[in-house]
């Protein structure tokens, strides 16, 4: 368990910084129309920040490829 955690630690720290920031996209920006799919409700909003801050900072996440001899 503490492998899989370590492993993708920087993804598991861009969800809840993602969240937040599709909240607060939500909160701030927001929709005026209600027509758009993602920002006129706050859990789409907060689950798509979720799912692209775990995505972008996953980016930065270093590949450990064990050399074959």
């Amino acid at each position: 368990m503490n492998r899989l955690i370590k492993n993708n630690l920087l993804a598991i720290i861009g969800i809840p910084l993602g969240a937040i920031g599709g909240f607060l996209y939500w909160k701030l920006v927001g929709c005026n129309s209600g027509t758009c799919a993602i920002t006129s409700n706050p859990v789409n909003s907060t689950i798509y920040g979720a799912v692209m801050g775990a995505l972008v900072l996953s980016l930065f996440q270093k590949n450990k490829k064990e050399k074959e001899v």
